[in-house]
């Protein structure tokens, strides 16, 4: 096997990474939230029903920000069933997810979960733009914010919340272009709404950090016209414009699923061109910033089966895909393509957060564990803070069937506080290992602290309730830092985080 070089150099750098690119997303759907977060009774629950053993993998998994309540649930969401005494909220029929929605967490337990996670995790509220509009998120953003003295402001005191939310980051509605969102809306129709909810907003905050819906995926037939549409409308109104990609290997052509971030990179870029594009036309400064707030592995193919079949259950088991050691190195790899483009994706929302193709599983009244896919999220999330380096492989190459010839290494680097270094890397070889070798220029680094692997002999190995310890990443033997060259050998289909100081 030919060997995979790069060079890094402090003076080439891509840009500062935002915390918020560690995002995540709870959405009332399937058990994200009951018996996922939101368990009383069980023996970790506190006082107000959040499990403790949940609470404790979502601190470990390294979590920033906190998407919610949708997703597909918001429009149809009524923030204010949400709120108040739990007894006296309606139970309603969510029509996303052909389910039954009883309100039971709501609002103040989703903050009151964040101020749990610690400081670091952000809220990130969706709002209903699909069956409701200006009105209703000025009504939830005076609820939510002000400090008092206003109808809003005082019923979110009498329910018990005399201090203020302080959510500053809003999404303007989620996926309006896809046909199977209630009050699906053409792109002019969206971008209007769009920017006069944006406006008056920001005539109660001009603070306040706005999200515009962009395309549902790349495939969508409408996708760039979208943008360009909806930014002629909100450009000088709006910080970010959203993007979403699942990905699963179709008709089992797992080759191109190894390269996903292929797709992931290609569709950052056309946003960021579209984006551009529309801001030369307006003769504008200002750039818009991308917000990956959906990205996962997910087997979507057996989900409309599944929805389907449901008659308007509380909380049933939907989207509850078990990850493979082979999804685990896919999604570092969706994490490095997301740190490549650091300079424009400020926030990303792995969605989600438990049960619901997360990386943290819980059994009702039983144990959580970590999933194959918690471990690169939660290595990049601690190690991945600080200044991404320009990383430009040389690397061999494998042909694909939907991303032509792609290359076997997948990498990139983030200088931290003190200079110290960290080398996120994918093998996509599925049969040999990949020696790689790194020239480190002006980085003043001596030592390898840790190259750590998730690999196995076994590409389909799972962590599971019977066997939740099966995968966890492992220590690499035989790397070595010497007279600035970096030398390892990355094993066959491996996510590899190297530690250099």
């Amino acid at each position: 096997m030919r060997t995979a070089r790069f060079t890094l150099d402090p003076a080439f750098t891509v840009g500062t990474v935002d915390p918020r690119l560690f995002g995540s997303f709870v959405e009332h759907l399937g058990r994200c939230v009951y018996t996922g977060v939101f368990e009383p009774g069980h023996p970790t629950a506190d006082a107000d029903g959040i499990r403790g053993d949940v609470l404790d993998l979502v601190r470990e998994l390294g979590v920033t920000a906190v998407r919610y309540p949708g997703g597909n649930f918001v429009s149809g969401y009524r923030w204010e069933d949400s709120v108040g005494p739990v007894e006296e909220r309606p139970r309603r029929l969510d029509l996303a997810w052909r389910s039954t929605e009883t309100n039971r967490f709501g609002l103040s337990e989703y903050i009151s979960f964040l101020r749990k996670i610690g400081p670091q995790a952000e809220p990130m509220m969706a709002l209903n733009l699909g069956t409701r509009g200006v009105a209703e998120a000025l009504q939830l953003q005076e609820y939510a914010n002000h400090p008092g003295g206003t109808a809003l402001s005082d019923l979110r005191a009498e329910h018990g919340d005399k201090d203020p939310f302080g959510i500053r980051l809003w999404c303007l509605g989620n996926e309006m272009d896809g046909p199977w969102q209630t009050g699906h809306k053409t792109a002019a129709e969206y971008g209007r709404t769009a920017a006069e909810t944006a406006r008056a907003m920001r005539q109660i905050d001009p603070g306040v950090q706005l999200v515009a819906c962009g395309s549902s995926g790349r495939s969508m037939p409408t996708f760039a016209a979208w943008e360009a549409t909806v930014l002629q409308e909100t450009y000088d109104l709006v910080d970010h414009i959203s993007l979403h990609a699942y990905y699963e290997p179709l008709d089992g052509d797992v080759d191109s699923f190894l390269a996903s971030a292929v797709d992931m990179e290609t569709f950052i870029e056309d946003v960021v061109a579209t984006c551009d594009h529309v801001g030369a036309r307006l003769k504008s400064r200002k750039k818009i910033n991308l917000s990956f707030d959906e990205w996962n592995v997910w087997y979507m193919s057996r989900t409309e089966e599944q929805v389907s079949a449901l008659d308007w259950p509380e909380a049933p088991r939907l989207l509850e895909d078990n990850y493979s050691v082979m999804d685990a190195v896919v999604l570092g790899s969706l994490l490095i393509a997301l740190l490549r483009h650091a300079d424009r994706v400020t926030i990303a929302c792995l969605a989600q957060l438990v049960n619901v193709i997360a990386p943290i599983m819980t059994e009702p009244g039983g144990p959580a564990w970590r999933q194959t896919t918690f471990f690169p999220f939660a290595q990049a999330s601690r190690y991945g803070r600080g200044e991404v380096l320009d990383v430009r492989v040389d690397s061999p190459t494998y042909e694909t069937k939907r991303y032509g010839e792609a290359d076997l290494l997948h990498a990139t680097a983030v200088r931290g506080e003190g200079g110290t270094v960290t080398l996120f890397a994918v093998n996509r070889s599925r049969t040999e290992p990949l020696p790689l070798d790194v020239a480190l220029n002006g980085l003043g680094l001596t030592s390898v602290v840790e190259h750590s692997v998730l690999a196995d002999d076994d590409p389909d190995a799972r962590n599971t309730l019977a066997e939740p310890e099966r995968v966890a990443p492992h220590a690499a033997e035989g790397t070595t830092l010497d007279g600035g060259r970096l030398s390892a050998v990355l094993e066959p289909l491996s996510w590899n985080v190297i530690r250099l100081a």
